[in-house]
């Protein structure tokens, strides 16, 4: 199979990544900080290695990562967690449901209003859209990395640059670049970093992080069992315990470091150069296929993650997925829960198709996902 879906989940995962799950489901299947036997406090010290490869990866305390499902939990952590009655909230023209649709909650229950700012091929012209949405009572402003369908990159440093100086909190979603495109919350001005485990990372499904700066207070949406304070009946107000209510996946947050692993091994600008290069010889070969439509200027480095989106023919995005698929080749169609987005590029009526190469596609790969499209 060519795997080109790689924006959903990562695959294949690399062998040490595999090796690792196994380990861990056999060495360290213990509730982590919950016993004080040697194999529980092992685990703990396993999970809390991770927390710190998290934590130097992009520039964070170890004790303030959180581990989660998945990038959609911890999304609406942090901006459940942020807000209160009467506040303003801005999103970006191309946020995933895992942020629209939490906006949109808070809206319908009367907690805040929200706006949503454009997003343009210029980057100073996104920077002055979220700007002039800023109101007295705006308290956070979301914005994704790059999108999960078009691969566009957001200037995210100089929107929480802006961020910083009307002192709103400030939270990227880095579905599509963390462990792709180098993020440091002190360079971006990221208060609050959420990302998923299983995608760039390379870890397993079920993982996800959510990672705030020291002078982040979140409400909390889980609440349970931490192993600390337990006579307290609320929730500990201190980092992780706060937002970890429950029994981690340790064989899964262990993965995750396993990948992470890999990434170092690898390097990060290494990784994401092999993947826009691959990138760039889908895009050339498309643009040579009268009958492919294309919807962003080809992917460069650092103003766009490694992912293209484009149409066949009047062919709705399902049935050239489904022909694809025909011939053994793994892609996305529809609207990949972003309909903001498509809404933003004109591709609501039918979606479109995605592609999104990894750091194992091969060229050869590339050049039968072209030929297999001129023949559809």
């Amino acid at each position: 199979m060519i795997y080109f879906d790689n924006g959903a989940t990562s695959y294949p995962k690399p062998p040490n990544v595999y090796s690792s799950t196994m380990n861990a489901l056999k060495k360290h299947s213990f509730n982590s900080g919950r016993g004080g036997y040697s194999a529980s406090v092992n685990a703990a010290e396993k999970i809390y290695a991770v927390r710190e490869k998290i934590g130097d990866m992009f520039n964070f305390q170890p004790q303030n990562v959180a581990f989660t499902l998945n990038c959609t939990e911890a999304l609406n952590m942090a901006i459940k967690g942020s807000v209160k009655r009467g506040d303003h909230v801005i999103i970006s023209s191309l946020e995933h449901n895992a942020v629209w649709r939490v906006v949109n909650h808070l809206k319908n229950d009367g907690i805040i209003d929200f706006d949503i700012a454009e997003f343009s091929f210029d980057e100073d012209e996104t920077v002055r859209n979220f700007e002039r949405l800023i109101r007295r009572n705006t308290s956070l402003i979301v914005c994704m990395a790059a999108s999960n369908v078009f691969g566009v990159a957001f200037p995210i440093e100089k929107i929480g640059a802006v961020a910083k100086k009307y002192s709103i909190r400030f939270v990227v979603d880095a579905a599509q670049a963390a462990g792709v495109i180098p993020i440091d919350s002190e360079k971006n001005n990221i208060d609050i970093l959420c990302a998923p485990g299983h995608k760039c990372l390379f870890g397993n499904m079920g993982t996800g992080f959510i990672a705030v700066k020291d002078n982040v207070f979140l409400e909390t949406i889980i609440d349970g069992g931490t192993g600390s304070e337990s006579v307290n009946p609320n929730q500990p107000d201190f980092f992780p315990d706060r937002l970890e209510a429950g029994t981690l996946n340790n064989s899964g947050i262990i993965s995750l470091g396993a990948g992470m692993d890999f990434i170092h091994s690898k390097g990060i600008n290494n990784i994401y150069n092999h993947e826009l290069s691959a990138t760039g010889i889908l895009y050339d070969g498309l643009s040579k296929n009268k009958n492919v439509t294309l919807y962003c200027p080809k992917p460069e480095k650092f103003k766009s993650a490694p992912i293209i989106s484009f149409n066949y023919k009047d062919y709705s995005s399902e049935k050239t997925a489904g022909l694809l698929a025909q011939n053994n080749i793994a892609v996305r169609a529809g609207l990949h829960c972003s309909p903001l987005a498509h809404k933003f590029f004109n591709t609501l009526d039918r979606g479109t198709v995605r592609l999104c190469p990894s750091v194992f596609t091969t060229r050869k790969e590339c050049e039968n996902f072209i030929n297999t499209v001129k023949k559809l």
